[in-house]
């Protein structure tokens, strides 16, 4: 895991040294065991390390091949470098060192850019062919790890973070007001290739693009991905698909777990973070049978206040495994100082204070281990999510099965009937608050209007998926922690995307696969768990407390009532009844006040 940046001189211009050494600054926190720089004619790439296999001087980068006609920065960890490289070896090719920087690079050597189609991990590189005079930049299929560029006075540059791109004057100067007025106003994100700086765009998921002296060329799609339309399982046998999916769970954890330094596990006590737990339990004990459970540590966050709070299933599995279990209790003492830096390390606005729980579970994490593996991806995967119910019901309704259907709603009244009383309340009142914003766009990403199939593509590949792992990168990077998805493993995601959507939903149970699969291994009052949390925070109860003043200040500051992008009179009228309890909470408040604290921080301050 690392930072990468770079420019190529499109124009037959010189790199500018001194641009490069300043982006590699501001990525510090992503490599602090070493830096590197390369630059030869037009090109000039830039590399911070955090050593996670091959630790050794041989692991630097950039790296090249031994001719130096190949050269490489690259972030990420490709998890079956292992077999690929007895592959290469197969085939001729000599290593230098343990690293997978060095697999990839003698996989293009041998396979070219197709070489990207055998990778399973997640990735962000450029490799600069000589021969070819061409930049090759890749993103991983499912967009975990980051790659932004722009392109402007004759060069296109790249980086890990925005900021990096930034150091450069000319760039990301003003905000995108359309991708603005999408996150003020349906609370999306990362959901385009462009971002919230004018001229700053994202190398999409599952994309690969060249650059040569004949300039940019159009970002291309290497890896798709498609639904089973299917409603029921009639080829297939539930536990033969539980016990598919349970062997695959097992090697995704296997290889996940591939590293030269300690790792970790986030923890919520909920189905995901639970199941990894134990998984990981499960390989670590296989292969060292005498030092296994003592050689998990799991990160935790937890609250004094019960509503939110999830300790007592963490306990249980943390009894149940045997781990080293490490809690850590977010809360509003020093909350603004790290709203900064947490802003500061994102980029761009987020739209809950949920990111500030992960945000403290890697900040403990960071003293004890250097890679974390997380639940992320597994709601989007398994229909994880209340609110999936609804396309999974009009997909029954449009297949003609009423009676299906009939039974599907009465197994979610019996599961999640306050859910959807709330929920709709919810709905009612994010319509309502859409009108402060001065400018209300049509939603351009309508969710949860299809089948649950295309509900569930849609949000792993444009809408909640890209926000979620934005976050996660930024946040774990942010102290330097690597943090690994092991249910995103390309052949888990294929895998359920093959079944038919009763493996996901099935009497009004999410994730029944999982829960099928997990029946032995997971505490039954874990595995049939339906109160859905994640790593939440008592957001609503903060805003009305703790962070009331400070919010008040905010919303009659100058710059505040200045701004175009909302009514701020209306916008203290509605949080003051929300304080003075005429009206219920909804995101938009935090969204609004998240992007006025991001335009102070980036957009106001010159030099930033």
């Amino acid at each position: 895991m690392c930072g990468i940046a770079g420019q190529f001189a499109i124009d037959g211009d010189q790199v500018d040294s001194d641009l490069l050494h300043r982006m590699s600054a501001t990525l510090a926190h992503r490599g602090p065991d070493g830096d590197g720089i390369y630059i030869s004619d037009r090109i000039g790439l830039t590399h911070r390390r955090l050593a996670i296999i091959d630790l050794s001087e041989t692991g630097h980068q950039p790296m090249s091949n031994a001719k130096e006609t190949l050269w490489i920065v690259y972030n990420g960890e490709i998890y079956n470098y292992k077999e690929l490289r007895e592959e290469l070896k197969n085939l001729g090719y000599k290593f230098r060192s343990e690293s997978d920087t060095e697999v990839i690079l003698h996989a293009y050597a041998a396979w070219g850019p197709d070489c990207i189609s055998r990778f399973n991990g997640m990735w962000a590189f450029a490799l600069w062919d000589s021969t070819r005079g061409e930049l090759f930049c890749s993103r991983d299929r499912l967009g975990i790890k980051p790659f932004y560029y722009a392109v402007i006075n004759g060069s296109f540059f790249f980086a890990s973070e925005i900021k990096a791109l930034r150091e450069n004057p000319a760039i990301g100067r003003r905000p995108n007001e359309a991708r603005l007025y999408d996150f003020l106003t349906w609370s999306l994100a990362d959901h385009t290739d462009e971002t919230f700086f004018e001229g700053i765009f994202l190398l999409l998921p599952g994309h690969a693009m060249r650059v040569t002296a004949a300039g940019v060329g159009e970002p291309a799609a290497y890896w798709d991905l498609s639904m089973n339309p299917a409603l029921q399982s009639r080829e297939i046998h539930d536990g033969e698909a539980a016990g598919e999916f349970l062997n695959l769970m097992t090697d995704a954890v296997r290889v996940h777990l591939r590293s030269d330094v300690p790792v970790g596990t986030c923890l919520s006590g909920g189905l995901d973070s639970s199941t990894l737990t134990v998984l990981i339990n499960r390989v670590l004990n296989e292969e060292d049978p005498e030092k296994g459970n003592k050689l998990q540590n799991t990160f935790s966050a937890c609250f004094s206040d019960k509503r939110f709070d999830e300790s007592d299933y963490i306990d249980i599995i943390a009894e149940d495994t045997q781990v080293k279990s490490h809690p850590t209790y977010p809360g509003t003492e020093t909350i603004w100082e790290d709203l900064d830096h947490l802003l500061y390390s994102n980029d761009e606005p987020f739209a809950s204070l949920t990111i500030y729980s992960q945000y403290c579970v890697m900040r403990e994490a960071k003293k004890r281990v250097k890679v974390v593996l997380d639940g992320q991806g597994a709601d989007e995967l398994l229909g994880g999510y209340i609110a999936y119910h609804i396309p999974h019901l009009r997909g029954l309704l449009l297949e003609r099965h009423p009676l299906l259907a009939l039974s599907e709603l009465f197994g979610i009244l019996r599961h999640h009937r306050s859910f959807f009383w709330s929920a709709l309340h919810q709905v009612l009142i994010r319509k309502k608050r859409r009108g402060l914003m001065c400018n209300v766009r049509p939603d351009p990403l309508p969710r949860y209007q299809g089948t649950l199939g295309e509900t569930l593509l849609v949000d792993l590949t444009r809408a909640n998926l890209p926000y979620m792992l934005h976050w996660e990168d930024r946040t774990s990077m942010a102290f330097s922690i690597e943090s690994r998805v092991p249910f995103l493993d390309y052949r888990i995601v294929e895998y359920l995307a093959s079944l038919p959507e009763d493996q996901k939903i099935r009497n009004g149970i999410t994730k029944y696969i999982l829960r099928k699969a997990t029946k032995g291994l997971l505490p039954e009052v874990i595995r049939c768990r339906m109160d859905k949390r994640g790593f939440s925070t008592p957001e609503e109860v903060w805003m009305k407390g703790a962070m009331q003043s400070g919010i008040l200040e905010i919303l009659t500051s100058p710059s505040f009532l200045s701004r175009p992008y909302w009514n701020a009179d209306e916008v203290l009228e509605s949080y003051r009844d929300f304080v003075d309890g005429r009206s219920s909470y909804s995101g938009e408040i935090w969204r609004i006040i998240c992007t006025e604290i991001w335009l102070r921080q980036c957009i106001d301050t010159p030099g930033q």
